[in-house]
């Protein structure tokens, strides 16, 4: 497990500098925000003063500034903020109604949590523990929502944003296709992730199985009744293990995989919606001169006023 988990890391850490500097060509912003976002504003919100600063260099300073609508934040920033500051979207947003809701939801739901865990620890009642998952789960939906609001909520000029798709699959797998429009993608993620789900489950039942025969056959009055020695119990115990992790990282990799389609192919998106159509006709036509001091070349045609010929039309 800790071998998977050192993996995991190692594979992020390879990750997240490449999509740091895919972020910076063309002039993007974290998670696929064109800088024009912050050049023009969103909601008629102006930059701040200091405009010849470099809006790919994101302070703290900039941070609250942007939250108290002095400057502007890309939806990145808005995304990360949220995650260590719940309700940063919201207040970018201007959306402050939300804020006690949101503060209330999360707040009651953890101190309805910690009661009831004070209480199990005194009761040892199976009830008191279902109720304090309960309320931890419920904070933690709550947490969960207001980042996805403030994904959803977030306003700017450009028809489609490919920061939004990267939010919503890091939010929830396939949210992120379903924005790019892309349906039929949705069908094999979940039945991939589904597939490498069942065989972490698989998985790591089957090495808590073996886990514990190889603990009772090491011991003498353990208890064991199986007909395999502890060897063979070992060698299938550390085998499970294996695959459980191979399990677990298949999933991850699922995982990032599901965020990183949605963000490229929401910048191709864009892209496309962003180039402007450019047509080609060409026709037959009749060319006249610009003087009619010229008309006498024109009379082998049989034209008195003009010659046949060919036109090129380019439409942007």
């Amino acid at each position: 497990m800790r071998k998977t988990i050192i993996s995991i890391i190692l594979f992020l850490s390879c990750i997240i500098p490449a999509s740091a500097q895919f972020a910076d060509m063309g002039g993007n912003d974290p998670f696929g925000n064109n800088r024009m976002d912050n050049q023009n504003g969103m909601n008629g919100r102006n930059t701040s003063s200091d405009s010849t600063e470099q809006v790919d260099q994101y302070t703290i300073k900039r941070y609250f500034k942007s939250l108290a609508h002095k400057d502007t934040m890309a939806i990145g920033w808005a995304f990360a903020g949220s995650i260590l500051l719940p309700g940063t979207g919201q207040i970018y947003n201007g959306d402050y109604w939300k804020l006690p809701i949101l503060y209330c939801g999360i707040g009651g739901m953890i101190g309805g949590g910690c009661y009831y865990n004070s209480q199990f620890k005194k009761t040892g009642s199976s009830i008191d523990k279902r109720n304090s998952n309960i309320f931890f789960i419920g904070a933690a939906v709550f947490y969960w929502a207001q980042l996805l609001d403030g994904a959803a909520s977030y306003q700017t000029y450009r028809p489609h944003l490919p920061g939004r798709a990267t939010v919503y699959s890091t939010l929830l797998p396939g949210l992120g296709q379903i924005y790019n429009r892309e349906y039929w993608k949705l069908p094999i993620y979940y039945t991939a992730l589904a597939v490498s789900g069942y065989c972490w489950y698989y998985n790591n039942m089957q090495y808590r199985r073996f886990q514990s025969d190889y603990i009772k056959a090491s011991n003498p009055d353990g208890g064991y009744t199986g007909t395999l020695s502890a060897e063979n119990l070992q060698y299938y115990r550390d085998l499970y293990r294996r695959y459980r992790d191979y399990s677990i990282l298949a999933t991850v990799l699922l995982y990032i995989l599901q965020i990183i389609d949605a963000d490229v192919f929401g910048t191709m998106s864009d892209l496309n919606d962003s180039q402007p159509s450019v047509s080609m006709k060409l026709e037959p036509t009749v060319i006249y001169p610009i003087s009619t001091d010229f008309n006498h070349s024109y009379a082998v045609t049989g034209l008195s006023s003009g010659a046949l010929g060919f036109q090129l039309s380019v439409r942007f």
